[in-house]
C-alpha cells in the first residue's frame, strides 16, 4: 500500500508540473511584447532647413589704410619769417591764390612788410601746421589743400598676393564709424616696385562711390576681389563630414514643409569656401531643402520636424 501511494503522488506532482507549464510561458509573452514596441519607437529630430538658391561668393584680400586726397598739395610761404596771422580755417574752401596765412620777415634793424601765404591750387583746407609766432622757412609746410571730392587709400598689398591685384579691380571699403555699410572703389594704381623691407607692394585705391560721410583721415578696411564664382552658396556649417567626405542632409520630399519629414544624405562636391559660405558644385540643386542646424544626430532615412526654413 505504502509503495502505491507513493506512485500515485509522484504521478500527481509530475501532472502538476506539466500543467503549470503553459501558464508559466503564457506569462513571459507579455513583457517580450511590450520589448518588441519599445524596439520600434521613432526618434524625430528637430531641424532647422534652408531653400538652397545660387548666388555670388567673392574670393578677396583685405587690407587696410587711411583715407587721402587724390589730389593734395603742401602750401609753403614765400619767405622765412615768423607767422603772423592766419586768416583761413580747417575745413574751408579756399580758391587759387587765395590768402591763407601772413609770414613776418623783420627782424632787429630790418623792417618788412607783411608776405602773403596763398593757395597755388583751389580745394579745401585739410591742415595748418603752424600757430601764430611760429617760425619757418621757405621748405615749410604752412597748410594743406586737397580736393575731397576726389578720394583714395593707399595699401600695402603681400609678396604672396600680387598676383592676385590688377587695376580697374572692385574694392569693397568700410568703415567702423558705419558699421555694416559697404562703399564702391576700385584699384586706381599698382607700384611698379616692390618693398624689399617690407616685402610688399603699395596700391592706391579710388573711392569711386562719392558719400559726404566719408572723411579724409579715416581708417578704411578695404576688400579687393580677386575672384567672384555664381554658383550654389550654403552655410559651410551645414556640410558633415563622414569617413572624411563632405555630406549634406536634405528632405526627402518634392514639396517640403515645416512639420515631419524624413532626410536623405546626399554626397556634395565642394568648390571655393569664403568665411563661413561654401560653394557646393555638385550633389544638390537649386530649390532643394537641406538642414543647417540639428544635422549632426542625423542619418539617412531618420524623421525630423523641421522648425523653420530660411530662404
Amino acid at each position: 500500500m505504502k509503495q502505491l501511494n507513493c506512485k500515485k503522488t509522484f504521478v500527481a506532482c509530475a501532472l502538476f508540473a506539466i500543467a503549470s507549464v503553459p501558464f508559466i510561458t503564457a506569462g513571459c509573452k507579455k513583457p517580450a511584447a511590450e520589448k518588441k514596441e519599445a524596439d520600434t519607437e521613432v526618434i524625430v529630430y528637430a531641424v532647422n532647413c534652408l531653400k538652397v538658391s545660387e548666388g555670388n561668393l567673392d574670393e578677396y584680400i583685405e587690407q587696410g589704410g587711411d583715407v587721402d586726397s587724390v589730389n593734395a598739395v603742401n602750401v609753403l610761404p614765400d619767405m622765412s619769417g615768423k607767422i603772423s596771422g592766419i586768416v583761413a580755417k580747417v575745413g574751408q574752401y579756399v580758391t587759387k591764390n587765395q590768402v591763407i596765412a601772413y609770414v613776418d620777415a623783420s627782424r632787429p634793424g630790418y623792417d618788412f612788410s607783411e608776405s602773403p601765404v596763398k593757395a597755388p591750387i583751389a580745394g579745401r583746407i585739410t591742415a595748418i601746421t603752424p600757430t601764430i609766432g611760429t617760425m619757418v622757412s621757405q621748405s615749410t609746410s604752412v597748410a594743406k589743400i586737397s580736393n575731397t571730392e576726389d578720394l583714395e587709400i593707399k595699401i600695402n598689398i603681400p609678396e604672396r598676393f600680387i598676383g592676385r591685384i590688377k587695376e580697374n579691380q572692385k574694392v569693397e571699403i568700410s568703415f567702423d564709424a558705419y558699421p555694416g555699410e559697404i562703399f564702391e572703389a576700385t584699384v586706381s594704381e599698382i607700384s611698379p616696385v616692390l618693398d624689399t623691407t617690407t616685402r610688399t607692394m603699395q596700391t592706391k585705391v579710388n573711392i569711386t562711390q562719392r558719400d559726404n560721410k566719408i572723411k579724409i583721415g579715416m581708417y578704411a578696411k578695404a576688400k579687393l576681389i580677386t575672384n567672384t564664382v555664381n554658383n550654389i552658396v550654403i552655410p559651410s556649417s551645414a556640410i558633415v563630414y563622414r569617413d572624411g567626405a563632405p555630406y549634406i542632409f536634405k528632405i526627402d520630399s518634392d514639396a517640403p514643409a515645416l512639420g515631419q519629414a524624413k532626410v536623405k544624405i546626399c554626397a556634395v562636391t565642394e568648390g571655393i569656401t569664403v568665411d563661413d559660405k561654401t560653394e557646393v558644385t555638385g550633389g544638390i540643386s537649386s530649390g532643394d531643402v537641406i538642414v543647417v542646424k540639428g544635422q549632426g544626430s542625423l542619418n539617412d532615412g531618420s524623421s525630423v520636424n523641421v522648425i523653420s526654413i530660411a530662404e
